[in-house]
């Protein structure tokens, strides 16, 4: 997609975009307040970005495999030449410099010769808080007005109707009935921590306690996940074949949506739904769910007991 039409005004930034969705997610606080005071967002990143942030009308380059044709895309789409990079990969600062782009960034994996201004990562903070203050420092680089301290509770995501209705559609096909209560369960989660997989291995006993208390369970798998969902609660019902807004609207609709540290557990609370994270190997502290209506148990290495989980959402 090019860059918008004449009719938006502002100071144009290109945004470079997480290869996450959790973290893409969890950058939405800096990405509205930038456009809030005044910044012409254009953003470049994966594929399904599009799509997860369709609510908010801004343009998004999908950007093809490697360096050459990542910066020969961005050059096609012209538009801004200051950047803004959400990534701290050493090829994601390399591509927005053979682009002409001149990007400010965190300064790890050598990157500080590519970049046009190059930041020390903070340690100890929330990823939210993170982006938050590299998104402050590009509001003072390019200049907008002064930059609040924190982060707002809520992290915005924005739905459309198509995302609603999308949602509507796979419940009723998975045999639910309009108005029918049920939760949402997130058992599977990318990548690990540490070297140890993110993935709590009593979904399947959660499973069967909330259905013992008369909650319908569904899960919601993504491309070529299926068979692992279905694995690991046997007696959810599946919704298939949702995109990442369709996705966010049936956690939205949700008693609660109950996930490992992956990006189901960002969606649900990007759009305020309630949402229980579960931890294991990976740190509460930098990645919990962030939104007025979230709970997390374990962590430091320890997973946490169905009761524990139970207990929280009880609570929650």
């Amino acid at each position: 997609m090019h860059d918008a039409s004449p009719a938006r005004s502002g100071v144009p930034l290109r945004v470079r975009l997480p290869n996450w969705v959790g973290d893409a997610c969890m950058a939405l606080p800096a990405l509205r307040e930038l456009e809030a005071r005044g910044a012409l967002l254009s953003l470049a990143g994966r594929g399904w970005a599009a799509d997860l942030l369709a609510g908010h009308g801004w343009p998004v380059l999908k950007l093809p495999a490697g360096l050459r044709a990542g910066a020969a895309a961005l050059r096609a789409a012209a538009g801004p030449r200051r950047g803004l990079l959400l990534t701290n990969s050493l090829s994601s600062a390399a591509t927005f410099r053979l682009a002409g782009v001149s990007a400010l960034g965190h300064r790890n994996e050598g990157r500080s010769l590519l970049l046009g201004r190059a930041l020390a990562k903070p340690e100890g903070l929330h990823e939210v808080e993170v982006f938050w203050r590299l998104a402050g420092a590009a509001a003072a680089w390019l200049p907008l007005p002064g930059w609040p301290a924190s982060p707002p509770v809520s992290l915005g995501l924005r739905l459309t109707d198509a995302h609603r209705h999308a949602a509507a559609e796979a419940l009723a096909a998975a045999g639910l009935a309009a108005g029918q209560p049920y939760m949402v369960l997130a058992p599977l989660a990318a990548g690990t921590a540490g070297g140890v997989p993110k993935l709590w291995p009593r979904f399947g006993e959660l499973d069967e306690a909330l259905r013992a208390r008369g909650c319908t369970t569904v899960v919601c798998p993504g491309p070529g996940e299926a068979e692992a969902a279905r694995a690991a609660v046997p007696g959810a019902r599946v919704l298939v074949g949702l995109g990442l807004g369709a996705y966010a609207a049936a956690c939205a609709g949700a008693l609660a949506t109950v996930s490992n540290d992956s990006g189901p557990m960002h969606l649900a609370a990007a759009v305020d739904a309630p949402v229980m994270g579960v931890f294991g190997p990976s740190d509460p502290a930098r990645t919990r769910p962030w939104g007025p209506r979230v709970a997390w148990t374990g962590g430091a290495g320890v997973w946490p007991s169905v009761a524990q989980v139970l207990d929280g959402l009880d609570r929650l």
